[in-house]
C-alpha cells in the first residue's frame, strides 16, 4: 500500500468514527467517550498525512509513532465501548478490525523505517 492508498484509508477511518460519534447515546459516558474517540480516531489520518511530510527519517519516524498510538487509542476507546455495552459489540466489530489492522501494519511501518 503506497502512501496515497493509506491516507484515503486512514480519512475513511475517520469518516467512521464520525458516524460512529454521532450515533452515540446522548449520555454522559457516550459523550465523554465520543470525545475520545473522536478526537483519536480522528487525528489517525492527520498525523499520518503530517508523518509523510516529514523533513528526516527521524521526523517521519516521531510522526509515525503518534498514528501509532492514536490508532491504538482508539481502539482502547472501541473496546470500552463494547465490553460496557454502550454500543452492541456487533455494530463494532468492523470499525474494530480496521482500528486493529491499522495498529498492525503502523507497528510494522514503524520496525520497518527503523531497521
Amino acid at each position: 500500500m503506497d502512501q496515497e492508498e493509506m491516507k484515503n484509508r486512514t480519512k475513511e477511518f475517520a469518516k467512521r468514527v464520525i458516524n460512529l460519534c454521532r450515533q452515540l447515546p446522548e449520555t454522559r459516558e457516550g459523550r465523554l467517550i465520543g470525545n475520545q474517540i473522536f478526537r483519536s480516531g480522528t487525528s489517525v489520518g492527520a498525523n499520518y498525512r503530517a508523518a509523510c511530510r516529514g523533513r528526516s527519517k527521524a521526523e517521519f519516524i516521531a510522526k509515525l509513532g503518534i498514528v501509532l498510538e492514536e490508532a491504538d487509542e482508539t481502539l482502547y476507546w472501541l473496546e470500552i465501548l463494547s465490553e460496557t455495552k454502550v454500543v452492541k459489540a456487533n455494530l463494532l466489530k468492523p470499525l474494530m478490525k480496521e482500528a486493529d489492522e491499522l495498529v498492525g501494519i503502523f507497528v510494522a511501518s514503524l520496525k520497518t523505517a527503523k531497521d
